[in-house]
């Protein structure tokens, strides 16, 4: 129960928690100062509703996260968190892990000061996020990294960074969200120098992705930090990425962007250049007409005003410039006759700064790549 022992209380119940256990938290609003963490297996994490039992973090001593789970088949659900130093709720090295119906808030609005994540597993396996709510996250409000086999379906990321982040990760699908109102709404990336990479099989399908209109408040240095504001869709360096049967409006930059990742890095193993993008079967209302900051400046520069729905920067490896690229690897789109599309074509303008000129002919991506098969996860059957 909420009260000056709160806290303490907390703590006990999760390092007591046997496998099997539920500990309830019943509702009220809890100010706590210390993190909670959760190491025991097969325990459940039970609220009585993200906004009737709260978890604020406001008076938090430390920097990390709200509430930390190290251990396999975890659910929780039910409950908020709101004002962490760190980030909200994360998971680590978990397999099976459930975040269901859960509130993250940074309750002051958008601020490079709020915690990096809401929602956090990185490095685990068999993940499911449905239902949850993210506002604030100054880098993504749902993200996952290094992790594999995921699905985040049913959910709401607003004034966020990102609002759905998939990084370095393996087979995931991202579908029923609602991405609005962050600076860039869905990001599907893959970075160089992290244990895993490669990232591949990701399928975006049936989400909202509008109004993407919140200025970047990344702190200095992050990657997200080179997300315009009004971006939709952004997949970077990422293979056999599928999105499709979305509805994008009012993303001020541009709904969809396909890129290679944009900075010097020091690993042999990365490749830099997304490979095997399909995108199709989406719905694109306005857009385009506010592109933001420096990459909505190159773009633009380029492409003209307003930006086209599709934008892909045209980066290959300098062997496949002047040879061919193997059909598996392209991009592809298929889209309504009036969707509009450019590739930059940014190689040429390295190399033929002289005589190159953007592809605007949307026909000649026409195509297709076999779908990735649905994500099934143990903890989401019979559900």
């Amino acid at each position: 129960m909420p009260g000056p022992n709160a806290n303490e209380e907390l703590v006990e119940a999760l390092i007591l928690a046997e496998p099997g256990d539920t500990v309830t938290i019943a509702a009220g609003r809890y100010d706590l100062v210390d993190g909670l963490s959760l190491d025991v297996d097969e325990v459940t994490v039970r609220g009585e509703g993200a906004d009737r039992t709260v978890l604020s973090f406001k008076g938090q001593a430390g920097a990390g996260e709200g509430l930390l789970v190290t251990s396999d088949r975890v659910v929780l659900e039910d409950f908020a968190v709101e004002d962490t130093k760190g980030d909200g709720v994360k998971s680590k090295g978990s397999d099976q892990i459930t975040f269901r119906n859960l509130r993250v808030e940074w309750t002051g609005g958008p601020k490079p000061e709020n915690g990096a994540y809401g929602v956090y597993p990185v490095s685990s396996s068999n993940v499911l996020i449905e239902g949850v709510t993210v506002r604030g996250a100054s880098d993504a409000g749902i993200y996952v990294g290094q992790s594999e086999d995921i699905i985040v379906r049913n959910s709401v990321a607003e004034y966020n960074v990102a609002g759905i982040e998939i990084e370095n990760s393996y087979r995931a699908d991202v579908y029923g969200n609602t991405a609005r109102h962050n600076t860039g709404g869905i990001l599907i990336f893959d970075l160089p120098n992290l244990p895993v990479q490669g990232g591949h099989d990701i399928r975006v399908y049936d989400n909202d992705v509008m109004d993407n209109d919140t200025p970047n408040f990344a702190p200095e240095g992050n990657i997200v930090g080179i997300v315009p504001k009004g971006m939709g869709v952004m997949v970077m360096a990422n293979r056999n990425v599928h999105v499709f049967g979305n509805r994008f409006d009012r993303n001020g930059t541009t709904h969809v962007l396909i890129a290679a990742y944009p900075n010097d890095y020091e690993d042999d193993a990365y490749m830099f250049v997304p490979r095997g993008v399909y995108v199709h079967g989406n719905t694109y209302g306005e857009g385009g007409g506010e592109p933001d900051g420096e990459v909505g400046k190159i773009i633009s520069d380029v492409s003209g005003t307003p930006v086209p729905d599709i934008v892909w920067d045209g980066v290959t490896r300098i062997p496949e410039y002047f040879s061919w690229v193997s059909a598996a690897d392209r991009i592809y789109i298929d889209e309504a006759d009036d969707t509009t599309f450019a590739n930059l074509k940014m190689i040429s303008q390295m190399l033929l700064p002289w005589g190159w000129w953007p592809d605007k002919d949307i026909a000649g991506y026409k195509g297709s790549l076999p779908e990735p098969e649905p994500v099934t996860l143990p903890q989401d059957k019979g559900v």
